[in-house]
C-alpha cells in the first residue's frame, strides 16, 4: 500500500461508511504554533497532535531536541486522539508532510499497519474543494494497542557505523550539512561520512512528493539501492522520517531511523562533526 493519499481519495475515504482517522500536525521549526493554526481553520473531523508533547519525549541535550516519546505516554496520546486496533488513520500538516511524517513513522513503529500521509498537505486539500471547520474534534477514548519496535533505528554508534557500511542520508538544507549555518544545534556540519540529501529536493513546487519513479532515481543518484543498508537523519528527528517516506514511496525499503540526529549527535563533545561538501 502506498504511504500517501491525495486529497480526492481522502474526500472519498471520509464520505465512506468506514472513514480513516485524521490527525492534523501542524507544526514548523520557529512556529507559529500548530494549536492556533488548527483552531483557524482544519479538514472535518482531524483531531490536532502537539508534536513537541505527544510525539517527542524529554532528556538530555545528548537525546537530541526531539528523542521518541515513551511508548507508554504514545499510546495515551493515540488513545486520546480516539485511536482502537485495525483503525486506518490519515495524518497531514501544512508544511508538505515534513511535519506529519514523525506521526507516520511513530504509528508504524507502533505497530499501526494502515497510516498514510495526505499528499501536499493542508494545501492540497484546499486545492481541491475540500471544506475546513473550525470546531475541535472531541473523540471518544480509544482503546489502541501500542507496542514500540517494528521499525529500525539507530543509535549513535550505529549512525557512525551506516556512515561507513552503508549511506547515512542527511535531510536537513544543503547549508546546514555543509556547516555555513546552523540556527539551533551547538555545532555546524555533519556526521562524518554521511551524504546530503534535502527532503526539499523529494518535493514538487506544488509541495506534492514526487512521482515514485523520479524518487527512485533521486535517491540512486545519491547511492541508495534496494539492497544497500540505509539510515537517516536530520537536526532532531522529525525530518528524517519524511527523507523515510520519501524512500519507502519511491519502493525501497524503510530506512533507519536516527532519533537524536544531528542535535543529539553535536551536543556530544567526543563525536567527530564534518564541514563543506
Amino acid at each position: 500500500m502506498t504511504p500517501l493519499i491525495d486529497a480526492a481519495d481522502l474526500a472519498a475515504a471520509l464520505s465512506s461508511s468506514t472513514p480513516p482517522r485524521v490527525l492534523d500536525v501542524r507544526w514548523k521549526l520557529g512556529g507559529p504554533p500548530g494549536a492556533q493554526e488548527y483552531a483557524n481553520g482544519h479538514i472535518p473531523g482531524a483531531v490536532y497532535v502537539d508534536l513537541d508533547t505527544e510525539l517527542a519525549g524529554h532528556g538530555e541535550p545528548t537525546d537530541g531536541r526531539h528523542p521518541l516519546p515513551d511508548e507508554a505516554d504514545f499510546a495515551a496520546s493515540a488513545r486520546r486522539w480516539g485511536l482502537n486496533d485495525a483503525d486506518a488513520v490519515v495524518v497531514y500538516d501544512a508544511v508538505s508532510g515534513t511535519s506529519a511524517a514523525r506521526l507516520w513513522w511513530l504509528l508504524l513503529h507502533a505497530g499501526v499497519a494502515d497510516v498514510r500521509v495526505l499528499d501536499g498537505g493542508l494545501d492540497a486539500w484546499v486545492a481541491a474543494g475540500g471544506r475546513l471547520e473550525t470546531q475541535g474534534a472531541r473523540p471518544e477514548p480509544g482503546g489502541i494497542r501500542v507496542r514500540f519496535g517494528t521499525l529500525p533505528t539507530l543509535d549513535a554508534d550505529a549512525a557512525a557505523r551506516m556512515a561507513e557500511d552503508g549511506v547515512l542520508l542527511d535531510a536537513r538544507a544543503a547549508e546546514r550539512f555543509r556547516g555555513e549555518v546552523e540556527p539551533v544545534d551547538p555545532r555546524a556540519g555533519h556526521i562524518p561520512g554521511a551524504v546530503s540529501a534535502p527532503t526539499s529536493a523529494t518535493l514538487a513546487a506544488d509541495g506534492r512528493m514526487l512521482a515514485p519513479a523520479e524518487l527512485a532515481a533521486h535517491f540512486a543518484g545519491l547511492g541508495v539501492a534496494p539492497e544497500t543498508p540505509a539510515g537517516v537523519y536530520c537536526g532532531s528527528g522529525v525530518t528524517a522520517a519524511h527523507a523515510a517516506l520519501a524512500m519507502v514511496t519511491a519502493g525501497l525499503p524503510m530506512p533507519a531511523l536516527y532519533p537524536g540526529s544531528f542535535s543529539a549527535w553535536s551536543n556530544d563533545p567526543s563525536r567527530p562533526v564534518a564541514t563543506g561538501a
